[in-house]
């Protein structure tokens, strides 16, 4: 992927969350809601099974042109925000959390990292530090504009507890990326995992 795809990366979440506040607040809102995106992840998952043919996306979203390519990255960041839309809506900062550092702080490590390289880190030679302290520093932030942004609504109250449980989660969330299980595996899962994880525990 280029540096255009992660932005994307970065931008359709966050500006997906921002619209939240258009829906309603129950279940019929949060389903409506997660249908916006669950429905391009069935388009994702098809094409990754080749049940259905686009090149186009499959060129967009790969960085080798295989489809079966978005059965793993595509697949898991739309399954996340679908998710967290679906499951904790608008009114748990654990949704923030998640999306947060799936979009603005794996989408800001990989740019940051690939742009300024330099040390990498001991346990896992496929990330830098410098990416792990821009996932870091992108991931806190961008959670705690949207607490301040779902606050001003009502949906949550903001308070200096949450701004330390947007913290703990970031700086598991970094350190989950930076681990060679995320390079196994994929840290579009492994980021979003450990986000509704320990979120659940301190958020």
């Amino acid at each position: 992927m280029d540096y255009q795809e992660k932005l994307l990366h970065i931008i359709i979440g966050l500006a997906f969350m921002l619209c939240w506040p258009m829906f309603s607040d129950g279940w019929r809102g949060s389903v409506l809601a997660s249908s916006v995106i669950g429905i391009n992840g069935v388009k994702v998952l098809l094409i990754g099974l080749q049940l259905l043919k686009d090149e186009a996306t499959v060129k967009s979203m790969s960085r080798f042109g295989d489809h079966r390519e978005l059965l793993k990255g595509p697949l898991y960041y739309a399954a996340t925000i679908t998710f967290a839309c679906a499951v904790y809506w608008k009114n748990s900062p654990i949704a923030i959390a998640a999306i947060c550092n799936l979009c603005a702080g794996d989408g800001v490590a990989d740019i940051f990292g690939r742009r300024y390289g330099g040390r990498r880190h001991p346990y896992n030679t496929n990330k830098t530090v410098a990416g792990s302290i821009s996932m870091a520093i992108a991931g806190f932030l961008a959670s705690i504009g949207f607490m301040l942004y779902f606050s001003s609504f009502g949906y949550i109250i903001a308070s200096w507890k949450m701004v330390w449980g947007f913290l703990v989660v970031t700086l598991a969330s970094t350190l989950v990326e930076s681990h060679p299980l995320s390079t196994d595996i994929d840290d579009n899962l492994t980021v979003p995992l450990a986000s509704f994880l320990v979120g659940s525990l301190v958020l």
